[in-house]
């Protein structure tokens, strides 16, 4: 009997634990796979300009090390696609198995890169291709996972549920940023030969556990019902199977929408776990000391991305998640007053107010982007939308805001001007945006 036929069968209660069982697997799998990503994000602040970019200035090793970052991030929109077009004609949870498995090896991999001093230009190269196999996995994680929360919750309950996906990324960087931390102890030399890559071979532990957790979940029963649904129609008609990409860009507008509405979240979101880390070490706060900040502020952000998911169910993923960014906007010049302070103390607050207001921006979006789109072309949709808001505003932000501040002569204001604009082109096409909380995620759109 299949996963979806057991579930059809199930009790009241048995469904609800079945959900319950869905959504912590769907926070698992994006925690690791965020761990994994995220990682990445503290070592090309940390390591990774001195290992494969040595002998550049550190400031100009940073941007090298950021650049190599983006290649994730112009990936991700591809994992979109292709894990979006499987999982929206075959099925969720096989897709959300096959991209852990891709994030997990590919991760590992990275840990065992040798340095410039080794090979020379070679090992920037391979850890660019490896990081193209990053952004393909976690472009395939996310759509899945959010669309198992959401499509397995309460109708009432969606923003919380799918918020949980989204917990699973300061959860991933807590998780990222305490290894970088632990290792970071190490003597210089030590960390910069090995200690770095302990995190990053951490990887396949953590893939053991997430596939033990994955493997025991059951296919989404909205997907199953629309897509049998579908064929029986197909069946009568003798009509091709529909292509979920095509039947996503026939009506674009949703896309674009969703794309440009979600930029400035990963544009601030990227900032702080890149050039955020990369300012407070350079005005004189400890390494150690800047990451534990952020790996503890991370921790607290887990429950207010909970809690912008949860209001957005009572009040609408629209007027929080606009509330979201104004505030992250007012706070940016406080906030790089404080990272600059060099006092450990002062730049944790600093960490912990960003992300509370980014929380309150990033918790309904998930639930946010997957509801603009149809039950059998919702995982293309919301994955190439989700994705393509990280390319733009995620990928280059952290090579673009280390430009302008080494260009400006080491000027904050450059970096504040840039996420501003990019959070008030995000404002307005979330206005823009339907309101999508009370939307019947089995009509066909």
């Amino acid at each position: 009997m299949s996963g979806t036929t057991q579930l059809t069968q199930m009790s009241t209660a048995a469904q609800r634990k079945e959900a319950r069982t869905v959504i912590l697997s769907s926070y698992l799998g994006s925690t690791i796979e965020f761990y994994d990503f995220l990682l990445y994000a503290t070592a090309a602040a940390v390591a990774f300009p001195t290992v494969f970019f040595a002998g550049t200035d550190p400031w100009a090793g940073a941007v090298e090390a950021y650049a190599t970052f983006a290649a994730g991030y112009v990936a991700r929109p591809l994992g979109g696609v292709i894990f979006g077009h499987f999982g929206d004609r075959i099925g969720r949870k096989g897709m959300l198995i096959v991209s852990m498995t891709v994030m997990g090896l590919a991760s590992a991999a990275i840990g065992l890169i040798p340095g410039a001093s080794s090979i020379g230009p070679w090992g920037a190269v391979i850890l660019v291709l490896l990081r193209v196999l990053q952004g393909i996995a976690v472009g395939g994680e996310w759509g899945g996972a959010a669309l198992m929360a959401l499509e397995h919750s309460d109708p009432k309950r969606r923003g919380f549920s799918a918020s949980f996906v989204n917990a699973g990324a300061p959860t991933g960087a807590f998780l990222g940023t305490v290894m970088m931390g632990l290792v970071s102890a190490l003597p210089r030399g030590d960390f910069l030969a090995w200690g770095w890559r302990v995190p990053f071979l951490l990887s396949l532990a953590l893939l053991v556990v997430g596939l033990f957790v994955r493997l025991r979940v059951s296919e989404s029963p909205i997907f199953a019902a629309a897509l049998a649904a579908e064929e029986a129609a197909r069946r009568k008609t003798e009509a091709k199977p529909k292509v979920p990409l095509l039947e996503v860009l026939r009506r674009p507008k949703a896309l674009i929408f969703v794309m440009l509405a979600g930029a400035a979240g990963f544009g601030l979101q990227v900032t702080l776990s890149t050039f955020a880390v990369t300012y407070a070490v350079s005005k004189g706060a400890p390494q150690q000391g800047v990451l534990y900040a952020f790996a503890g502020a991370s921790v607290l952000s887990i429950a207010f991305v909970l809690f912008g998911g949860r209001i957005s169910d009572r009040f609408g993923r629209r007027p929080i998640m606009i509330a979201g960014l104004v505030l992250f906007v007012a706070y940016l010049f406080p906030m790089f007053a404080l990272l600059g302070s060099g006092n450990v103390g002062l730049v944790f607050l600093a960490f912990t107010l960003a992300l509370l207001f980014h929380s309150t921006l990033y918790g309904p979006f998930a639930a946010f982007v997957s509801e603009q789109f149809g039950t059998t072309s919702r995982y293309t949709g919301a994955a190439l939308g989700y994705q393509l808001a990280t390319l733009i505003g995620g990928g280059f932000t952290p090579g673009i805001v280390g430009s302008l501040y080494k260009g400006s002569g080491l000027n904050a204001g450059a970096v504040v001007g840039f996420l501003a604009a990019l959070s008030l082109v995000s404002a307005v096409f979330i206005l823009l945006t339907r309101e999508s909380k009370d939307n019947d995620l089995t009509a066909v759109r």
